[in-house]
């Protein structure tokens, strides 16, 4: 028993003089995600219509994904302190404590002016109720070949946008939020 107190007050004395200190904490970022907050955007500009918005939880973010009957060009997604409506510049009222304003630079109409994206509620455009960063995805309108949309979001997360080819002759626009910085 006398050693093991002599082992116990060693162990105490070396721990008290920083002999023996917890590893260091790791500075790795959060599920390897360095994207940033900053605006990300593509001047370009396409005639393919927006024909859908849907969006997804994964395990280290949630993707927004708008779908279009053609090729994506361009792009402009950027924090801001109120997402304004295509045309008027009236606010959208959005859930969430940061927002993003995502605008795509294609139409949701076709050549005709007939609407190729109608979402029947404008202010919930899909469920994101127990997203872990989604707070509401929201309509802003659709004007001189524009789309916007408001994404509301529990705070300014890293994202990061890129585009993928399909399905068929359309693509996606991609906007995936972080959980965490």
């Amino acid at each position: 028993m006398r050693k093991f107190h002599v082992w116990l007050s060693a162990l105490i004395l070396a721990t008290g003089l920083g002999l023996v200190a917890p590893g260091a904490a790791s500075a790795a970022p959060y599920c390897g995600i360095a994207w940033g907050s900053l605006i990300k955007s593509s001047p370009a500009l396409t005639q393919a219509p927006v024909v859908n918005v849907r969006t997804g939880q994964q395990p280290c973010f949630d993707r927004l994904v708008v779908d279009l009957n053609g090729t994506v060009a361009g792009y402009s997604i950027r924090y801001v302190p109120q997402v304004l409506q295509d045309g008027s510049g009236l606010p959208v009222e959005v859930r969430g404590n940061a927002f993003l304003q995502v605008t795509v630079n294609a139409p949701a109409y076709n050549s005709s002016g007939g609407a190729t994206y109608n979402p029947a509620n404008k202010t919930e455009l899909t469920d994101v109720a127990g997203y872990k960063t989604f707070r509401q995805v929201a309509y802003a309108g659709s004007f001189e070949g524009y789309t916007s949309l408001g994404l509301g979001v529990r705070a300014r997360l890293p994202f990061r946008v890129f585009t993928l080819a399909g399905p068929g002759a359309g693509s996606r626009l991609v906007i995936d939020v972080a959980h965490m910085w």
